[in-house]
């Protein structure tokens, strides 16, 4: 049986899949009556025309919702709170689901889960995927990172289901910061063609913004192979190309000078400061992301912040 916290999109989009690979899936939801709704109903609204499998219970009660194996499918910013809130989950497999980086304390997912709770053992789930595609059966690949190479054999065999191939890596850091850091450049392609600067500049933006997250994951210690992998390529090069990615929908938002629904999670905002105060802390060059939130808080408008990055000093790629 597999448990997953978190009944919003991604989270039913997962539980749906491990149900079609033959395992009894718990979904729990936080709001008792949405979790009864979802129950009788057997649909998430978030997920249109995709329709529950009998071997997924959904359930408001969180002690009922307890496996041994437990994804985590809540937003960074709120992984924390669940943690500290939920003792019990002490010394189970938690696989975090989120990407992006901790306002505060600037660590990652599986850095939260050692912080809050260093008797379980932490993973992360991570890589280019749309719950839509997910929950409808569509082909997905993602990257499963644990830092034990038995553990994440088994849970990898636990977890492949009739869409989802799953690959696995030691490389926790990498995994975590790929993910986290793919959501600030996506934002900042959203803008550039939002405000009309063309594909050549979201190009551009991908191909340097690719080369501030290994620059970042390298100081932190992440192997350079986990970034050129799905979890770091791959994602970037979806959340940057598609619609379906909040971060670049928010980016578009801005670019047009336009209001985004702010009831929307956008990782990728609390990601960039984060990242920035780190990559400052460390004397990490990110002018990307340093741009990006410049924009977001008000400081730089997008064609000063376009002119800034052109107008850096010339150098060898």
């Amino acid at each position: 049986m597999i448990s997953v916290l978190g009944s919003g999109a991604f989270g039913t989009a997962l539980a749906i899949a491990f149900a079609k690979g033959g395992d009894d899936v718990t979904l729990w939801a936080r709001n008792a009556d949405a979790a009864q709704t979802m129950q009788t109903a057997r649909t998430n609204p978030r997920l249109p025309g995709v329709e529950l499998p009998n071997s997924v219970s959904v359930s408001a009660d969180f002690t009922d919702a307890l496996c041994d194996v437990v994804l985590l499918a809540v937003p960074m910013q709120k992984l924390r709170g669940l943690l500290e809130d939920h003792p019990e989950l002490s010394g189970r497999t938690l696989i975090a689901c989120c990407k992006g980086v901790e306002l505060g304390t600037q660590l990652g997912p599986v850095a939260v889960i050692r912080d809050v709770l260093p008797d379980a053992t932490p993973a992360i789930l991570t890589g280019p995927s749309f719950a839509a595609d997910i929950a409808r059966g569509l082909p997905t690949a993602l990257t499963l990172a644990v830092s034990d190479e038995d553990t994440g054999k088994a849970l990898q065999q636990r977890l492949i289901s009739p869409n989802l191939r799953i690959y696995r890596t030691t490389d926790t850091v990498g995994a975590e910061l790929g993910g986290a850091l793919k959501n600030v450049i996506a934002i900042a392609c959203g803008i550039a063609i939002g405000a009309g600067l063309g594909d050549s500049a979201r190009a551009a933006l991908m191909t340097r913004g690719y080369a501030e997250m290994k620059r970042m994951a390298q100081a932190l210690g992440a192997k350079p192979d986990t970034l050129s992998g799905l979890s770091g390529f791959g994602d970037l090069t979806l959340t940057c190309s598609s619609e379906q990615s909040r971060n670049y929908r928010f980016g578009l938002t801005l670019g047009r000078g336009a209001d985004f629904d702010p009831s929307i999670t956008v990782e990728g905002a609390a990601t960039a400061r984060a990242s920035l105060a780190r990559a400052k802390a460390m004397q990490v060059d990110m002018p990307i992301t340093q741009a990006v939130v410049a924009i977001l808080d008000g400081g730089l408008q997008i064609r000063d912040a376009m002119e800034m990055l052109l107008a850096r000093p010339p150098k060898e790629e």
